[in-house]
């Protein structure tokens, strides 16, 4: 069904382009960390307007439809997957054109591809948590944003410093630490999701 309607997926892909050409003609082609930061900014703003709005954009009708077909746990984890894959494409875009316009300054590419990656399945495990829990509040989407900054905000700054590694050559203290405990944050809100989401469900 999602597939059924490209216009959004179009839609996403437009917003990734022009976003990356504002970003080339207010700031040229930045220094490494501007250029991180930047790039992370990007993924932030792509996520919320696709992946956020996978629950939201859903007729409350059309719930009970597919309650009477899945199960809660199913439906919930269909939605992750196919918000993962969807931020996936968008990241390996985002680069691509981060690259065309505002320069290259990674010293390992492999490595920040990884942690682009790793990045994509946590904006997309915390945003498709945060949708459900929105439209099943009365889609209310105020209440979305006031969840989203506290769990948003640590993730994107555990995912900036992952990144210098990529731009360093040399060894940073305390990388694995932070993979760890943002790989651990992922597996909580899914796990919160999958707990959750089902009480939410009968509603």
């Amino acid at each position: 069904m999602e597939w059924r309607q490209k216009h959004t997926l179009f839609g996403v892909l437009l917003y990734v382009g022009s976003t990356v050409f504002v970003v080339y003609m207010m700031s040229g082609q930045p220094e490494g960390r501007t250029w991180n930061a930047l790039f992370w900014l990007t993924q932030l703003f792509v996520a919320v307007n696709s992946v956020a709005k996978s629950f939201l954009q859903e007729h409350p009708n059309r719930f009970r439809y597919y309650f009477t077909l899945v199960k809660p746990t199913s439906f919930l984890l269909a939605k992750m997957t196919y918000s993962i894959i969807l931020m996936f494409v968008m990241s390996l875009v985002s680069l691509f054109l981060y690259y065309l316009m505002l320069g290259w300054p990674l010293e390992q590419t492999a490595t920040f591809i990884i942690i682009s990656m790793v990045g994509s399945l946590s904006l997309s495990a915390v945003f498709t948590f945060l949708s459900a829990i929105a439209a099943r509040a009365q889609q209310n989407s105020a209440l979305m944003a006031i969840l989203g900054f506290p769990l948003v905000t640590p993730v994107l700054m555990i995912l900036s410093k992952l990144a210098l590694k990529a731009l360093s050559p040399v060894y940073i203290e305390g990388w694995w630490t932070l993979a760890v405990v943002l790989l651990a944050l992922d597996m909580l809100v899914i796990l919160l999701g999958i707990i959750l989401f089902p009480f939410l469900w009968q509603e």
